[in-house]
């Protein structure tokens, strides 16, 4: 019994929702430990002055990189499907590092630094392996254990 390719692209797609929602939610829980548990507040530094980061920012930050790297993984899966997780890999591992280069300004504090770095890891240890899975892990073959 073959699966028509539109029901294929439909799991594939319904597979990654919780990746890409645990992705966006990560960073906001290491805020909520961050900042009203135990009051580090995250201040960064625009060209308009000192801005404070709280919920929405975070969330909006969250859901933005996995929107992001749920669109690359997309991509990858249609024009590069057999090299596809590799440069999923090599991407995204990448782009997390880039990612972490505005910390290192010295205008932001110790603290700052280290709860956003922690929040950068945390969406790419959710995002990363999650998305990264081949189509057949995601999907276990009918009537096995798995």
């Amino acid at each position: 019994m073959t699966i028509a390719p539109e029901v294929s692209v439909r799991r594939e797609r319904s597979a990654a929702v919780p990746v890409v929602v645990a992705a966006a939610m990560a960073p906001l829980l290491v805020w909520l430990v961050a900042d009203p548990l135990l009051g580090a507040r995250l201040e960064v530094f625009t060209p308009r002055g000192a801005v404070e980061l709280g919920a929405p920012q975070i969330l909006i930050a969250g859901v933005l990189s996995a929107l992001a790297g749920w669109g690359l993984r997309g991509l990858l899966d249609r024009f590069a499907p057999r090299r596809g997780r590799t440069i999923w890999a090599v991407a995204a591992v990448l782009v997390l590092a880039l990612s972490c280069l505005p910390l290192t300004d010295p205008a932001i504090s110790t603290s700052t630094r280290l709860w956003l770095g922690l929040m950068h890891v945390v969406v790419g240890a959710v995002l990363i392996p999650g998305l990264g899975r081949r189509r057949d892990d995601r999907h276990p073959a009918p009537g096995s254990r798995g």
